[in-house]
């Protein structure tokens, strides 16, 4: 079986294969990374490295239409949707060059005598393991805050990517080829596991990160660990969607459909478990039942379909099987259609209890899992019983509710009343087994550097 290969869900049809870089081009590829490291970031700027992803950004623009139907190709993702990531993508470019410098300027420091800074510079050569489900979006917050940094990038994506991944190359090298830039600053590696290993313990290479599931991140930590090379990981989620009071259960339930459906319901902070208090609980059972259940997968090149397929025939078993074993440890199914190879109807469990195995796993696809809660603290309580800690969303018309619940839920992101609000500026990222470090935001600007304090007499 080929290494890389672009196989397109909604047909079955591999499109076209990829062979895996070879050992001398990975060399290379490090080499010339490592070179543009100290010929172009290290002599540079940050408003200078920000031209750059500012180019990027527009170029990404410019090639909305055609990159997002790569994404369609390689993991089924509705056309609509593919687009808004393109152009999100293209928005934290463009954060990054506006507000980069900015938030990576001299730190003061006052002292008795003389003068003190902490001054923030690159570290090196990164490599970036990215995932499928966001080809381009997951690349851009990684690349953009670390280029600006002053650091260059190894990027290897998922296997079913190497399309949208060797498009985003050419789109660096052009943008650096127009601004005179050294095009390692960003390259992009088809490489298979042994030589992710073999790339993180090079001694030219001084971080990583990666976006995956427990078991990559688990995979490169050991690596990283061994090698004493910086590494941030953002891993799965099943976030919690907890409803404590609304004066409007209609919008609630749409939101709470928005939250599990978006990306195909292939989105590691997507709402997958959904708290309701015991006096809105049948009521919003029925109604979102009802609406998450009329949702029909359709083609995802089609402009008005919100559900496309699963990513790939693992993806659909992977799920399936989960659905199964739910069901035959005692779940509830209050939804469920028939899946069409790797269209999958959304599903609705209920019942679900800390003996089977779906209480504690991510449902990484259109399932969702209602759980009854008593009160407000048994809601919490539900909230954090999962390994997970990526995001989470509370619905309640109390203020003071809202501050109080804030704080007592174990996530690194919270958002109250309301879903898909991400942005740019906006830091990304989780605890316990969903990873720790942060992307997005200014925070992203100081995960890879060196911050060096200058004390001058």
């Amino acid at each position: 079986m080929p290494a890389y290969a672009v196989t397109n869900p909604a047909t079955g049809e591999t499109v076209r294969t990829y062979p895996a870089i070879s050992e001398a081009d990975l060399d290379g590829a490090i080499a010339e990374a490592s070179a543009a490291y100290t010929s172009w970031s290290r002599a540079t700027t940050p408003a200078e490295r920000a031209e750059l992803v500012r180019r990027v950004g527009a170029l990404l623009t410019e090639r909305s239409q055609e990159l997002a139907e790569i994404a369609v190709r390689e993991m089924g993702k509705p056309i609509a949707q593919a687009v808004g990531e393109v152009e999100f993508a293209a928005e934290i470019f463009r954060y990054y060059a506006d507000e980069g410098p900015h938030h990576l300027g001299d730190e003061p420091i006052d002292v008795e005598s003389g003068s003190a800074v902490v001054r923030k510079e690159g570290l090196g050569v990164l490599l970036g393991v990215m995932p499928w489900n966001f080809p381009y979006y997951q690349v851009a917050r990684f690349a953009g805050p670390n280029i600006v940094a002053g650091n260059t990038i190894l990027l290897k994506h998922a296997p079913q990517c190497p399309e949208s991944s060797s498009a985003l190359e050419e789109i660096f090298r052009a943008a650096a080829t127009e601004l005179g830039v050294p095009t390692g600053v960003y390259r992009n590696i088809l490489a298979t596991d042994e030589q992710v290993a073999a790339v993180i313990a090079d001694p030219r290479v001084q971080g990583v990160s990666v976006t995956g599931s427990e078991r990559a991140g688990s995979a490169v930590a050991e690596v990283a660990g061994r090698n004493l090379t910086k590494v941030v990981l953002e891993l799965g989620g099943s976030d919690p969607f907890i409803l404590l009071s609304t004066d409007d259960l209609d919008a609630a339930v749409t939101d709470a459909v928005n939250a599990r459906l978006d990306n195909n319901g292939q989105s590691c902070n997507a709402a997958k478990r959904f708290i309701v208090t015991a006096d809105l609980y049948d009521r919003f059972a029925e109604r979102f039942t009802g609406a998450l259940g009329a949702v029909t997968p359709a083609d995802p090149t089609d402009e008005s379909t919100t559900l496309g397929p699963l990513s790939s025939d693992t993806a659909s078993e992977r799920l399936q099987e989960q659905l199964d074993r739910a069901v035959e440890q005692g779940a509830t199914v209050l939804a469920r259609g028939e899946r069409r190879g790797n269209f999958f109807p959304p599903a609705v469990l209920a019942d679900i209890t800390p003996e089977m195995d779906a209480y504690r796993q991510e449902f990484f696809g259109p399932v969702a899992m209602l759980f009854r809660a008593e009160d407000e603290d048994d809601a919490v309580r539900l909230a954090n019983d999962t390994p997970f800690g990526l995001g989470s969303y509370l619905y309640t018309t109390d203020p003071d509710q809202a501050d109080r619940v804030v704080d007592r839920i174990d996530a690194g992101m919270v958002w109250v009343n309301l879903v898909l609000g991400d942005a740019a500026e906006l830091p990304f990222g989780g605890t316990k087994r969903s990873g720790f470090g942060r992307e997005l935001g200014r925070y992203a600007l100081d995960e890879f550097v060196n911050r060096k304090l200058v004390r001058k007499a």
